[in-house]
């Protein structure tokens, strides 16, 4: 681990390579906008003008290029976001990839973990119909490989017809490269009424909670912890990893999951919003914008790290 604080080596890498870029995109989307207050007078002015001459053909007539106009500007708001997160992101990794240990770090804005891997993790047990994954990000922590991506997960609901959440957030993938016994699996506590499916799926094959082992009380209040028999808890999610995802805990309210399968490791953060999402009514330069995305990576990471170091 470093001795120096990474949140403040990354303001200073935002400032001076991430917000020249962020301000080269904010030119873009004021022109975006421009176009758009443009765009509503001159539509505006067309249905005035429609409406005045009252004429059915004349109307037909500029319904055509008016309808591919829209279309146009939809088209201009859509490259801008898939512009945006990509270039972004890439300049994240760049900053990570600096940082001891991270290596081989690449993303793909399209793919993602598959639900079979999702599913492997028992974290949630569901037929997840609607299964969507974007921003795949995968490289390596020491020695073990990772994979993570965003995902939105869904399933139908058995007395309303909607679909319910399961989970929206980021889902990691990693692989120790020894071959270690033990499984854990870890769930917030608030949501247990939720997770009631899981956590029996798990104790029919042998799990148990072991609260009782956890060292950090405040983990044990906010956490729900099962093993199977014979699982060296502490070994594996050890001290300074309770520690670091209670005070993740504290400082964000995001909910955490982990699931430890021998030599695999699955991690899930949940993040009601779309990671690196850029707005168009308004600017995009803040720290704020980066800054959770970075501490939701980094989190992960480190709790590979830890991983890594201590087997």
């Amino acid at each position: 681990m470093e001795t120096r604080d990474p949140l403040a080596q990354f303001r200073v890498y935002y400032n001076h390579t991430i917000y020249p870029e962020l301000r080269r995109l904010e030119r873009l989307r004021r022109r975006l906008l421009g176009l758009l207050v443009a765009s509503g007078f001159l539509l505006a002015g067309i249905l005035v003008f429609e409406l005045f001459l009252n004429i059915w053909l004349v109307t037909l007539i500029l319904m055509i290029p008016t309808t591919l106009f829209v279309f146009y500007l939809g088209y201009r708001i859509r490259r801008f976001i898939l512009t945006f997160k990509p270039q972004v992101m890439q300049l994240v990794l760049e900053f990570l990839e600096g940082l001891p240990n991270i290596t081989e770090l690449a993303y793909e804005a399209k793919g993602g973990i598959d639900k079979p891997e999702f599913m492997e993790s028992e974290l949630f047990i569901t037929p997840a119909p609607i299964y969507e994954k974007e921003d795949f990000i995968y490289g390596k922590v020491g020695e073990m490989s990772f994979r993570l991506c965003e995902l939105n997960v869904r399933e139908l609901s058995k007395v309303r017809n909607r679909t319910n959440y399961v989970f929206k957030g980021v889902f990691m993938h990693a692989t120790f490269m020894e071959e270690t016994e033990g499984r854990i699996l870890v769930w917030p506590r608030e949501f247990k009424q939720y997770l009631s499916q899981s956590i029996r799926n798990f104790t029919f094959q042998g799990g148990t909670n072991v609260d009782h082992e956890i060292m950090n009380p405040e983990f044990r209040e906010i956490f729900m912890t099962y093993a199977l028999p014979d699982t060296h808890v502490i070994s594996i999610l050890s001290r300074p990893m309770q520690d670091a995802v209670v005070e993740y805990y504290k400082l964000t309210g995001k909910e955490i999951y982990m699931s430890f399968h021998d030599e695999e490791i699955y991690i899930a953060v949940t993040e009601p919003k779309d990671i690196l999402e850029p707005y168009i009514l308004r600017p995009n330069t803040s720290f704020e914008l980066v800054r959770e995305f970075f501490e939701d990576i980094h989190l992960l990471l480190n709790i590979v790290e830890d991983f890594d170091q201590t087997h």
